[in-house]
């Protein structure tokens, strides 16, 4: 793949489109069509993916059997197979095609044999959408057997990936903004130009500046540009500016700024979310049915990620130990005697009926 001007242009477009606050659906048609011009697929699945769990919740698929969806869940989070998108989470490059993971040996994954190979496919490049530490979506590109993908292929998906996860993270606060929920929790959208002038605020932004203390007809919080300052500094992966700050109500808001899109010929804007505080190391509100602690919650969520006793015990800075305390809690609450079985209840009861209906997903990452 070489870096000509054709795919110069189809890059800047697809930073472009993840920069202009497109709901992901229309996000990943965008994506979609340009990269396929870059790097030539066969077929593609996409999906947003909740941060806490790593579980995927809108998928798209192209060339791959919609009746395959049950296979994929439980080859991800129930079965033993190479290439995985909890292995992937944590790895640095965050990008590995299946040629890679296997030394060139496909056979050694389950669903390269079971799905794969029978559909005539070959090679499998999975890519997964980071930004700021977390997770907001999952690529895999496939393609016919016989032509396995390059390293420069997958060095390039890897550098698209903080700009997808940005898009994805943008334009799912775009999203729950037009669904107008409740206005305690409604997120606010504060639109600036370049120079600090204001273009556009949400009546709901107009609330949450309130409770941070400012008087009608003032200037902004000092936190609002504060974090679009910061997203102004150069950043090499594309991450969303953040920012955490405490109310006048005693509520912990979360300001999110991003770059968006202004037209063509015109200077980029810089869009400031404002909402709740929702740390990503909880896990989603599938689990409070259980009556479980926060620091259970964050546990359970962390099993999702597939992390071992000590990663865990490492992430929450406690022992291992008390980490088994945790897990002997929730396995008690829950009705289940190991860790696969505690996965298995979450996607069977909790997470399939909601992804089969289509559930819209919220700003948090999981279904709203």
């Amino acid at each position: 793949m070489r870096a000509d001007p054709v795919t110069e242009h189809h890059t800047n477009e697809i930073i472009r489109a993840c920069r202009s606050g497109l709901a992901p659906e229309r996000l990943k048609a965008e994506v979609l069509g340009r990269l396929g011009r870059v790097v030539p697929i066969d077929a593609v699945w996409w999906a947003t993916a909740d941060p806490a769990t790593l579980l995927f919740t809108q998928a798209y698929r192209d060339g791959i059997p919609a009746d395959t969806a049950p296979y994929f869940v439980d080859n991800e989070y129930l079965d033993d197979d190479v290439n995985k998108w909890t292995e992937l989470a944590c790895d640095r490059r965050g990008a590995r095609t299946l040629w890679q993971a296997t030394g060139g040996q496909p056979e050694a994954s389950g669903r390269y044999r079971d799905l794969f190979q029978p559909l005539g496919m070959g090679d499998e490049l999975r890519v997964v959408l980071r930004t700021g530490g977390a997770c907001w979506g999952l690529v895999c590109l496939h393609r016919q057997a016989g032509r396995p993908f390059t390293d420069t292929e997958t060095a390039y998906l890897g550098r698209l990936a903080p700009h997808l996860a940005e898009g994805l993270r943008t334009g799912l606060l775009v999203a729950a903004l037009e669904r107008d929920p409740e206005p305690a929790e409604a997120p606010g959208l504060v639109v600036l130009d370049q120079d600090g002038t204001v273009v556009a605020v949400t009546e709901a932004a107009q609330s949450w500046l309130a409770e941070l203390g400012q008087q009608p007809s003032a200037p902004l919080p000092e936190e609002v540009y504060a974090v679009a300052a910061r997203l102004r500094r150069p950043d090499p992966d594309g991450s969303v500016s953040r920012l955490r700050v405490q109310t006048r109500a005693g509520r912990w808001l979360s300001l999110h700024a991003a770059w968006l899109s202004a037209g063509q010929g015109q200077p980029d804007r810089v869009a400031v979310f404002l909402q709740p505080a929702t740390p990503a190391e909880v896990a989603p509100v599938i689990m409070a049915a259980y009556g479980l602690t926060e620091q259970e919650r964050m546990v359970t969520g962390l099993v999702c990620q597939g992390l071992s006793t000590g990663q865990i015990a490492a992430r929450l800075v406690v022992s291992g130990y008390t980490v088994q305390d945790h897990l002997k809690s929730v396995f008690d609450k829950t009705g289940v005697r190991s860790r696969r079985e505690l996965v298995a209840t979450i996607l069977r009861q909790h997470y399939l009926p909601q992804a089969k209906h289509g559930r819209p997903v919220g700003p948090a990452g999981f279904f709203a």
